[in-house]
């Protein structure tokens, strides 16, 4: 029956494939077929009778398959996904010890390190990953020169990057020396290389660029290139952030559509 069939990249996401805004994308790109005929966006299925390939992989989920949540060290020099065409050091091959399939949520580029999550949970990553949740993540950055009040100023309030501007940020001077500031920065959006372009957008070069924290669960002392599994105290934390943000969103949701209709009927 129709209603027992879900959307394809959840299905994608649920398997340990990609996670689902990544599924969206495979999707876009034509990779996804479901029983022979590729898959369009919107797209649902039946994962227990439908035959659903992705890049010619037929996938399977299993009801009782064990969930993995993993907190990795990402050193400079590793790309963050599964496989690389081009032989690059992937993410994939830090984690290749845990007996299951593993995505990272999100992404820090190659030349960035610090804390990543990976999973086989795609309501997780969704979780976390969607833009809708402003899910706050921590970064140490070490800037060239050092910075003055105009750039800190610009980088706390929002500059453009990629043609539209970013999301007000926290930033905090850590230290300041007369040819670099190490800085810290806390932001609520996840755009690609985001950072590194918004100190290229002031006038600053990132010499160096770690994620400290996602949310309430901190790096701490992991070593690079090393991982473990979340605890059940910082998963049920995750889950507790995420669900404040939610009723902060739904409540500033709220308080729009409610100025909104003042504004009309004054009219």
């Amino acid at each position: 029956m129709e209603k027992e069939k879900i959307r394809i990249q959840k299905i994608i996401a649920d398997a340990g494939i990609a996670s689902r805004r990544k599924a969206e994308e495979l999707i876009s790109r034509g990779a996804v077929t479901v029983n022979g005929k590729k898959a369009m966006l919107g797209d649902k299925a039946d994962p227990y009778k439908d035959r659903i390939t992705v890049a010619g992989r037929e996938i399977r989920l299993s009801k009782n398959a064990e969930k993995y949540y993993i907190m990795l060290h990402k050193p400079r020099g590793y790309i963050t996904t599964m496989n690389d065409e081009q032989g690059r050091k992937c993410v994939a091959e830090l984690v290749d010890d845990v007996p299951a399939r593993l995505f990272p949520v999100g992404r820090l580029d190659r030349e960035s390190e610090g804390l990543l999550f990976m999973t086989n949970d795609g309501s997780f990553a969704n979780m976390i990953s969607h833009p809708s949740t402003h899910f706050a993540k921590t970064y140490r950055v070490t800037v060239r020169p050092a910075i003055n009040e105009e750039q800190l100023t610009r980088l706390t309030t929002g500059v453009v990057v990629d043609g539209r501007k970013s999301m007000p940020a926290s930033v905090r001077v850590v230290t300041s020396e007369k040819e670099r500031t190490v800085l810290e920065i806390i932001l609520e959006e996840g755009r690609n290389r985001q950072i590194r372009k918004m100190c290229e957008a002031v006038g600053l070069e990132v010499a160096r660029l770690r994620r400290n924290a996602i949310g309430p669960v901190k790096l701490g002392m992991l070593q690079p290139g090393k991982w473990r599994e979340l605890t059940p105290a910082e998963l049920k934390a995750i889950k507790n952030y995420h669900k404040k943000l939610s009723l902060k969103t739904q409540s500033e949701q709220n308080e729009n559509r409610q100025e909104k209709k003042d504004s009309r009927s004054k009219r």
